[in-house]
């Protein structure tokens, strides 16, 4: 069976409440420490969640189409190209506002953020396609899933940074890492096997679960736990498995942490999928 669709809406005032809170928790040296994103300090990352924000609104609220770039938006290398400079573009321009205005801009933003997602029809088409799912057109429940992932995985890189406490209860991160799951078919979409060999990924911690890569005729597929016997099993934590999807650590740093069963060319592969745009 397919799986259902992730509906994340209901959850993301409460990923703002909890990201003011780490905020105004911050001693002002806080802000300047470094983090996991290349280059990137907690108060870039704070100000890459406002860009986001206020572009979702702009672009989709608002109807507002910047000048449009000239890039061919169906070659991944040019999107990932073009959405980077545009990530540094504005981290750089941010650096002249205090950490008090990224706060409060972030809260006000925050707010109408979560208004909008309600007057959208879920199955609706989505503005932007989820690309490292392989998508043209995308759903959008699944577009504010993956929005749901960067406001949760950036948090949570600055949770690390400052050795705050990470947000991992089960509503936040299960859906999380469901929606990164999805990106995996396309990922394997070059790995070759016979239709029905399956692979299954088990995420160990209470947000976690187990899930089924399965060869179709011509593409890869992913469902629920499986009654069949897998040609590979992949045991990850769920921490590792929110890093590993988000770029967090190599594939040979996960390699050194999971647990593996049968066909480890087969499970390989999992370990360089990434459900960001990288």
């Amino acid at each position: 069976m397919p799986l259902p669709p992730i509906h994340v809406v209901a959850l993301f005032p409460e990923l703002d409440e909890a990201l003011l809170e780490l905020l105004d928790s911050l001693a002002p040296e806080d802000w300047t420490r470094p983090t996991v994103c290349s280059q990137w300090t907690v108060r870039d990352i704070a100000a890459h969640l406002l860009d986001g924000t206020l572009r979702r609104l702009a672009s989709q609220r608002d109807g507002h189409r910047p000048p449009a770039p000239d890039v061919d938006f169906s070659d991944y290398r040019a999107l990932v190209g073009y959405l980077n400079r545009l990530n540094a573009q504005w981290v750089t321009a941010a650096r002249r506002l205090s950490p008090r205005q990224l706060r409060d801009l972030l809260e006000d933003s925050g707010r109408q953020l979560c208004a909008f997602p309600e007057t959208l029809d879920p199955f609706g088409p989505a503005p932007f396609p989820v690309s490292w799912a392989g998508e043209d057109t995308s759903q959008n429940w699944f577009d504010l899933a993956r929005e749901f992932t960067e406001k949760w995985h950036h948090q949570q890189q600055i949770r690390d940074a400052v050795g705050s406490p990470p947000l991992t209860a089960r509503r936040f991160l299960h859906p999380v890492l469901e929606t990164f799951l999805r990106g995996v078919p396309h990922h394997y979409r070059d790995v070759k096997r016979p239709p029905g060999t399956e692979l299954a990924i088990r995420i160990i911690g209470p947000a976690g679960g187990e899930w089924t890569l399965q060869r179709a005729e011509q593409s890869w597929t992913l469902a629920g736990e499986s009654a069949s016997r897998p040609a590979a099993a992949i045991s990850l934590t769920e921490d590792l498995a929110w890093r590993v999807f988000t770029n967090g650590v190599s594939p040979a740093e996960a390699e050194a942490d999971w647990s593996l069963e049968g066909d480890a060319e087969l499970a390989r592969p999992l370990l360089s999928a990434r459900s960001v745009m990288v």
